[in-house]
């Protein structure tokens, strides 16, 4: 039964971390667009992940109440885990290369093992250590030998640099800190309080957010990436994310942000815009291996929460 749960959770985290590779893609051709600005994206997401997760939770959730005391905590965590991250990735995005934003990227399982060392006592063993240092090297191979397909900003300015920073802290402090709120409560259930606070904290935003977009001028295939960011790499993406959450240490469902550069070289080979080649192949085997390595360790390393 432990076994099925934690093959649960890792397919389910490395299916969110596909659609977020996805969502990089996406989230560009967006921005280069023009026609809608990073808050009136933030909101869109929002709102409409809210919308599913509430409208879902009628048919499909329990019915389980949120404790008083846990709310805040919630609250807490939507402000980390959606609205800053998503808010400081949108705008980072725009002021990065391709390269800095995958680099910069990479420090959140680092992040991430630090915090839960400090909030939730996980313990940092030296197979963990191993594990993100294999996977790193994969992910710096993989970033400087593949074509990126990813158009960004022409130079990487601190505004920049700063927001990947902020992007990569906040999410890593949402996943090190809270799997034993997660754990209280049901995927629906926790996931629909999370957009709902996230939505509230938008709101203040939507209204000038959209008024400086230019909705009418949007093109069908603008409108189609922003379905797939909503529905893809918001809802689905965001409802997996708690399965590894659960059952999974907080510094193993970072790591699966490795498999973002992956993703990318896949697409780019189906794109016919790379290629293989044998050092490519090695470098996706030590990003895999590294996860291995920080994910099964022996359970008497493992934290206790």
């Amino acid at each position: 039964m432990e076994k099925n749960r934690l093959l649960i959770g890792n397919l389910a985290c490395f299916t969110a971390y596909a659609l977020f590779g996805f969502n990089i893609i996406s989230c560009k051709g967006i921005a280069l667009d023009g026609n809608i600005t990073p808050m009136a994206l933030f909101c869109l997401r929002s709102f409409g992940a809210t919308a599913l997760f509430w409208l879902w939770s009628l048919f499909t959730a329990p019915r389980e109440h949120v404790a008083k005391a846990d709310l805040w905590k919630v609250a807490l965590a939507s402000f980390l885990g959606l609205f800053m991250t998503q808010i400081t990735f949108l705008y980072a995005i725009t002021q990065t290369t391709a390269i800095d934003a995958s680099i910069m990227s990479t420090l959140s399982p680092i992040m991430t093992l630090v915090i839960s060392a400090i909030f939730i006592k996980e313990r940092v063993t030296w197979s963990g250590i191993a594990g993100i240092a294999l996977s790193l090297l994969g992910v710096f191979i993989l970033i400087f030998n593949c074509v990126s397909i990813r158009s960004g900003a022409d130079r990487t300015t601190l505004w920049g640099i700063l927001g990947m920073i902020a992007n990569t802290f906040c999410f890593a402090s949402y996943v090190g800190i809270f799997k034993p709120l997660i754990q209280r409560y049901s995927v629906v259930t926790f996931m629909k309080w999370m957009f709902l606070f996230s939505s509230l904290m938008a709101l203040p935003f939507a209204f000038g957010a959209f008024g400086a977009s230019n909705l009418q001028a949007v093109p069908m295939s603008v409108v189609w990436q922003v379905i797939y960011v909503v529905v893809g790499a918001t809802f689905i993406a965001y409802f997996l994310i708690p399965f590894g959450q659960k059952v999974l240490r907080p510094v193993v469902v970072c790591m699966y942000t490795y498999v973002q550069p992956v993703i990318g070289m896949v697409i780019a080979l189906a794109l016919g815009m790379d290629r293989l080649t044998p050092l490519k192949v090695l470098a996706s085997l030590l990003v895999f291996v590294g996860v291995g390595l920080v994910n099964f360790v022996p359970r008497k390393a493992s934290s206790r929460t």
